[in-house]
């Protein structure tokens, strides 16, 4: 078990999402780690005694499977050729069939591990160009029949402040819930019929998470079963290399 505690300097606020420090996160298991992706265990600090999330849980990666397929982001409608990438459809699937072969079995494995006071982080990495990378990572977790899904970075660029050629101030794999750059775009759910709508109003609007978070009715989906699935472990090269 590996436990890791990232520490900050700055005013512990009340909603460290928004700030510009990211918040104590302890990662309690890590299920699976690779140089470009992994899948940890971390303490969920807005969980209040005796009101936690419904783990542990038994899913198939069948079931993950099919909520990770169902994931759609909407690109803004207008696009920028230099920071946005055109060749995409302005409607695509979050994840492509390789990530969610990957993903899936792992993030089963973990939601049958977590505690009612944990969350499953996720976060893969891709190398554009010499130190330029792009980062997908959120986190998951659940509640009674609903999955919560926080995608707070969606191939988001590491350098998005920074010059050209300057080396990553900060280690964006330990704060996978933690936007990189300003996230373009909206999320959306196919089928619709299974994603649950929130009422967000007054304040509660200007700090939900900039419209990254998923609500799915996972118990409303049928199980998709992929190709093929790799085995997770240490010793498994990542794909997504």
């Amino acid at each position: 078990m590996t436990i890791r505690l990232i520490s900050c300097t700055f005013l512990a606020l009340s909603l460290p999402l928004l700030s510009g420090c990211a918040p104590t996160e302890f990662t309690t298991i890590t299920i699976l780690e690779t140089p470009t992706a992994f899948v940890r265990l971390e303490i969920d600090h807005s969980v209040n005694e005796g009101n936690g999330h419904t783990h542990p849980l038994s899913l198939t990666p069948e079931q993950l499977a099919a909520v990770l397929s169902g994931i759609i982001v909407e690109e803004p409608w207008a696009k920028l050729p230099i920071y946005d990438d055109t060749s995409l459809p302005p409607r695509h699937p979050a994840f492509t069939e390789h990530e969610v072969q990957f993903f899936a079995p792992v993030l089963a494995i973990a939601l049958g591990k977590a505690t009612a006071e944990e969350i499953v982080t996720f976060y893969q990495s891709k190398y554009l160009s010499g130190t330029s990378r792009e980062v997908t990572s959120g986190g998951l977790f659940v509640q009674g029949d609903e999955l919560h899904i926080v995608l707070a970075n969606y191939r988001s660029p590491t350098h998005y402040s920074a010059d050209i050629g300057v080396a990553d101030t900060t280690d964006d794999r330990l704060t996978p819930m933690r936007s990189l750059a300003p996230q373009r775009g909206r999320l959306d759910f196919d089928p619709p019929s299974a994603r649950r709508e929130t009422a967000v109003t007054g304040l509660t609007r200007l700090f939900h998470r900039d419209n990254r978070e998923l609500i799915v009715l996972y118990r409303a989906l049928s199980p998709r079963r992929p190709a093929s699935y790799p085995s997770p472990g240490p010793a498994v090269p990542s794909p997504l290399e």
